[in-house]
This record gives C-alpha cells, sequence and structure tokens, in this order.
C-alpha cells in the first residue's frame, strides 16, 4: 500500500475516533474567552518559616501534583543560587513540565546613601543573571521602604505606612529610585528579563507611586507586578489604574485568616478589571492564610480557575 492510499483509506476511521459520540456534551467556550495559566509562588508554601517546605523541589512537586501551570519562585527561598543549582531547579521543572515563570526579589532603593543604592543595583543586576540562568521571563522588584519602622510587624500594624527619614522628602525618594531603575533597565534588556515594580510598601505603597516610578523610567523592560492584596482600602479602582501596565498579576488568598491582615477580595471583580485591561497573562497564587496549606492552596486554585 502506498502513503496516499494507506491516508486515504485511514482517514474514516481517525475521524471516526476523534469525534464524540452521539449524545456527548461538548460544552461551547465563551466568546473571545480564554483560560488564563495559573502558577504558583514558592512563598505560599514556605512563608517565611514552613522549613520543611523551603526547598524549591519539594514546591515544584507539590505544584505539579496540585495541578499548577508554572511556579513563581521566591528568591530568598534559595541557599544556593550558584549557575549549577539553578539549572538543577530549571531542569527538574522542565521534567515536571512546570514553566518558570516568575522570580520574586527583595531590593531597596530608598536611601540617601549612593552606595547602599549601588550596592542594591549591583544585587539586582545578579537577580536578573539568575532569572537568566533559570529561563524566567519577568522579575518581582521592589522600590524598597524608608526603614523607619522597628520591624515589619510594626509596618503591618501602621497600615503600611511608615514615616520618612527625618531630613528628607518624598519627592527626593522617588529620584533615588527612578535613577536607579534607569539604571537597571539596560541590564534587564540584555538578559530578556522584564523588571515588575510590585505595589509593595514603602514609595510603591499607592499606584499613583508606582506609576510615577514606570512612567519616568519610559521603558518597556520596567513595568507592573500586581498584588491583589497590597491595597488595604478600597483596593479595585487601585488595582485598575495599574492594570494595564501589569505583566505578572500576583493573586493573594486568606483562609483562616491572615498572618497580618486579611482581605475579602472578589475575584470575579479583579477578573472583569484585568479582561478590560486586556491582561492576557500568568496568575500566580500567594497564599497568606492561617489554614493548614496545602489544602489552602488547592482550595486556592479551585478559586482563581473558577474565575479567570
Amino acid at each position: 500500500m502506498n502513503r496516499r492510499h494507506f491516508l486515504s483509506a485511514a482517514a474514516p476511521a481517525t475521524l471516526a475516533t476523534a469525534l464524540p459520540r452521539a449524545g456527548a456534551q461538548t460544552p461551547e467556550p465563551a466568546a473571545g474567552a480564554r483560560r488564563h495559566p495559573i502558577g504558583v509562588s514558592t512563598y505560599s508554601f514556605w512563608r517565611f518559616k514552613n522549613e520543611e517546605y523551603r526547598p524549591a523541589g519539594k514546591c515544584l512537586e507539590l505544584a505539579h501534583e496540585l495541578g499548577f501551570d508554572g511556579v513563581e519562585l521566591l528568591q530568598m527561598q534559595l541557599p544556593d543560587t550558584s549557575p549549577a543549582a539553578l539549572r538543577e531547579i530549571k531542569r527538574r521543572a522542565f521534567s515536571l513540565g512546570l514553566p518558570l515563570m516568575g522570580y520574586s526579589t527583595h531590593q531597596g532603593f530608598v536611601s540617601p546613601e549612593a552606595s547602599k543604592r549601588t550596592d542594591n543595583i549591583l544585587k539586582t543586576t545578579q537577580f536578573l543573571e539568575e532569572a537568566y540562568d533559570l529561563g524566567i521571563p519577568t522579575l518581582r522588584v521592589n522600590t524598597g521602604r524608608w526603614g523607619t519602622s522597628k520591624s515589619f510587624d510594626e509596618l503591618m500594624q501602621n497600615r503600611g505606612i511608615e514615616p520618612r527619614l527625618e531630613g528628607f522628602t518624598d519627592d527626593e525618594g522617588f529620584k533615588w529610585v527612578i535613577d536607579c531603575f534607569a539604571r537597571l533597565v539596560p541590564e534587564a534588556e540584555k538578559r530578556g528579563v522584564v523588571m515588575g515594580l510590585e505595589n509593595h510598601w514603602g514609595l510603591g505603597l499607592t499606584p499613583e507611586g508606582v506609576l510615577r516610578i514606570v512612567d519616568a523610567v519610559r521603558s518597556p523592560w520596567l513595568q507592573v507586578t500586581l498584588d491583589t492584596g497590597n491595597f488595604l482600602e478600597e483596593p479595585y479602582p487601585k488595582l485598575a489604574m495599574l492594570a494595564p501596565r501589569t505583566v505578572l498579576l500576583q493573586a493573594k488568598t486568606y483562609y483562616g485568616g491572615g498572618e497580618w491582615y486579611t482581605l475579602d477580595l472578589d475575584y470575579g471583580a479583579i477578573a472583569e478589571i484585568m479582561r478590560k485591561a486586556d491582561y492576557r497573562g500568568w496568575i500566580s497564587l500567594e497564599y497568606e492564610g492561617k489554614d493548614p496549606v496545602v489544602p489552602s492552596i488547592k482550595k486556592s486554585l479551585e478559586l482563581l480557575r473558577s474565575v479567570f
């Protein structure tokens, strides 16, 4: 039998196998609907306290078992960031069919000392190199804080607001941050890693603060990582302000109540905000509740799948 004869003979049987049987229900997708890939941050497991969940390999295994589409790595969770160690994480993720889609890092540029700002530029450049080694396309970055709070607990008691360093102004702080990110943009572009400035504490506490920095730098290599849980009052209009610039959406859940605060977030409303902004990218779960970690993360995935 030649190839053409074989294909013509096989086609009817192939089609019969591929078509649904009579009476089978085949759901029709909504017009324009698409499925967002949903990942989980390794932070959701570790949380700076659950040492059994600190190893990245264990988090990858759990993410795979629970059915996530990818993983966001928390840089502080990795005790070894040598190229060999990072490539082993990359290999393990690939073997599980899990893209590494985000790299969450910490830095601080809100300091009057030029040497401290330079140190943080060098540190962030190293994080960009690590993301490049891991094959991760986006790096979560922060502005940093004034450092006038005695502890993170105190900062949270004050709803993320802290006094400025005596003798300095917010305008000076914004200038330091903008200058630092302007110096980092060429490093990000060189490695093909988009920096996403998070609406975190410090000068990134408000959407206006985040946009002031991103708009001043004016580069596609500095955009926004949008955290649903970091606007403690009237979150929805604030999330909408940043949605058009978002490259990664971090979705917080608080089953059993949060460690520092609890937000009753309407993810249906948030999904609609992101849809209107034409956001097409990843959703990354950050679980911060007090209920047991693994069952709550599974429940969170079900919630996010139901709306995204």
